[in-house]
């Protein structure tokens, strides 16, 4: 297709002051699945920040390849309920890779591509132009479809930052308007301002029902560290029904012996522990740290097909 090797998109930083000023610009920050989305002779491939291919998880993307010959695109999947990003929502389409169900899904869970960048265009490599000039060209390829767009950019982030708390959407990213693209590499020229702490966490352990041996009521979850996982907690809110269902079958064949976890894992969470390998990434929110160093009232929100446990942002801890 479009290119030999897949990319990686660049990402932001966490910052803790949105910047002002007219060398910055400020956009909606989407709660959803990162994607490259890459056209080529009439193709479509979308490929996640693994560089795994997802192109057949959302079908109804697939029109992307009628509108230009060859593009290469920055965007995030959304599943929009009422206007607002649901990952619930989505997190149902991650795991899709029969195409006639994906085809059933996107009928009845649509999603959007909300764009904000442009990497290639007709053949030429775009990465070394300014976000500014990058964006406007992006702008005047008028994006408007079924199931994508290009969301506007805005020069106010103190504005936009509050306006998005207010309307319950996950918060905003600042870019510099002189920045390059830069694949796979978390820079300070993009910037990132988070509402609430969604963090992707690497699942290590599950713990079992109180009254039922077999049946997962709680996931025990960390980021990678020295030596193992750096534990951040029990994770039992949101893990129930089908949700928990299909989570115990994607952890059955992981069996471990041992924790993977670096240093000891509080008595209270680890009676009863089941140990898996440490590979599967799940998101989870939460209202913070405690000063112990865990997740403060999480809730399990999905898996992250789309993740690897290397791919995750300490960051977004040690700044929440």
């Amino acid at each position: 297709m479009g290119q030999d090797v897949p990319m990686r998109p660049m990402l932001a930083s966490t910052a803790r002051r949105v910047p002002a000023g007219p060398e910055w610009v400020h956009e909606v920050k989407w709660d959803g699945m990162r994607v490259l989305a890459d056209v080529h002779a009439g193709k479509l491939r979308l490929t996640s920040r693994t560089e795994r291919d997802v192109t057949v998880a959302f079908p109804e993307l697939a029109g992307l390849a009628d509108e230009f010959e060859d593009m290469l695109l920055d965007g995030e999947v959304v599943a929009l309920r009422d206007g607002v990003p649901s990952f619930a929502a989505l997190a149902e389409r991650l795991h899709v890779t029969n195409p006639a169900r994906a085809v059933a899904l996107a009928a009845r869970l649509p999603v959007t591509v909300m764009i904000f960048d442009l990497v290639r265009l007709y053949g030429v490599d775009l990465t070394g132009r300014t976000f500014a000039e990058r964006r406007a060209t992006l702008e005047r390829l008028e994006l408007d479809g079924p199931c994508w767009r290009v969301p506007p950019t805005f020069t106010d982030g103190a504005v936009l930052f509050e306006a998005t708390r207010e309307q319950g959407l996950e918060g905003i990213v600042s870019k510099r308007r002189t920045s390059r693209y830069a694949p796979g590499t978390r820079c300070e020229d993009w910037l990132k301002f988070p509402h609430r702490l969604s963090q992707s966490v690497v699942i290590g352990g599950w713990r079992p029902e109180t009254d039922q041996a077999d049946r997962l009521g709680a996931v025990l979850v960390g980021v990678p560290d020295v030596g193992g996982l750096r534990y951040l907690g029990r994770v039992g809110s949101g893990i129930a029904g089908k949700a928990g269902q299909a989570l115990a079958g994607d952890l059955a064949p992981l069996t471990s012996e041992k924790s993977p976890f670096a240093g000891v894992v509080p008595s209270v969470d680890a009676r009863g522990a089941r140990w898996v390998h440490p590979v599967l990434v799940c998101e989870v929110q939460a209202l913070g740290l405690t000063p112990a160093g865990r997740l403060r009232q999480p809730a399990y929100r999905g898996l992250r097909p789309d993740l690897t446990p290397g791919d995750i942002d300490l960051m977004d801890l040690s700044d929440a």
